[in-house]
């Protein structure tokens, strides 16, 4: 209770969360209208443990179960192209059943990866950046419902927590600690997508990425990280040997 009333407090701010609970802040009982699960708790997931910064309480809707399952991470631009899409749809079809994906529910290719991940059958995990009963983008209205129905959304936000820019690349590091390893789309040089994948590194989560074409600014990113070795997915069978 006492980690729940802090988040409450502070909308979820890891840093104040912490300082509370090293000067053993004054709080109380309070009734939280959502289901959350706390740092303390034993279904509190194990991935999640491997972060410097451990969320102190994930609110969440959904299937809980889906913690204990087997996923990669899905990350790429919000101005979706056709060929993102398209390597999207490969990836769905081709890569091994036994993964969900994990995702943030941005739109561009985080929407579209959680929206193909379902239509083939497969379990998706959200991890947004507000309180759960806001639909940030609005455009993904249907999936949130859908999501929270038969899948699983996590924030380390409780409900009213507006979208803030900062919440978006700190909860990256979900998006990262829940993957078996990462797949990224596509990516500007610099991108909220880049920031996923030094989360990625930091925890020695595999990368891989689809190349792009020659000085395109959409998927520069991929070819960069390409460059420095992650792996590349240029053929059928490279996603389905991931």
């Amino acid at each position: 209770m006492q980690l729940l009333y802090y988040a409450v407090k502070y909308r979820g701010d890891y840093h104040r969360i912490s300082k509370a609970l090293i000067t053993n802040e004054k709080w109380e009982k309070i009734i939280y209208d959502g289901k959350y699960i706390t740092l303390m708790d034993e279904d509190y997931p194990d991935l999640l443990l491997s972060l410097k910064y451990k969320p102190w309480v994930l609110f969440y809707e959904g299937n809980l179960d889906l913690l204990k399952e087997k996923m990669i991470g899905v990350v790429g631009s919000r101005e979706m192209s056709n060929y993102g899409c398209y390597c999207v749809d490969c990836l769905m079809s081709h890569l091994n059943q036994m993964y969900g994906i994990v995702s943030g529910m941005a739109r561009g290719i985080d929407g579209y990866a959680h929206q193909k991940a379902i239509n083939n059958k497969r379990a998706t995990i959200g991890i947004i950046g507000c309180g759960l009963n806001i639909v940030y983008p609005k455009e993904n209205a249907s999936l949130y419902d859908n999501m929270k129905k038969h899948h699983l959304i996590l924030s380390e936000y409780p409900n009213d927590t507006k979208p803030l820019a900062h919440h978006f690349p700190w909860r990256n590091r979900i998006i990262a600690a829940l993957s078996e390893s990462l797949i990224v789309v596509e990516a500007k040089a610099k991108s909220g997508t880049m920031i996923s994948v030094n989360e990625a590194l930091e925890l020695s989560k595999p990368i891989y990425c689809f190349p792009h074409r020659f000085n395109d600014e959409i998927g520069i990113g991929c070819n960069i990280l390409i460059e420095q070795g992650s792996g590349m997915i240029n053929k059928i069978e490279d996603i389905e040997e991931i």
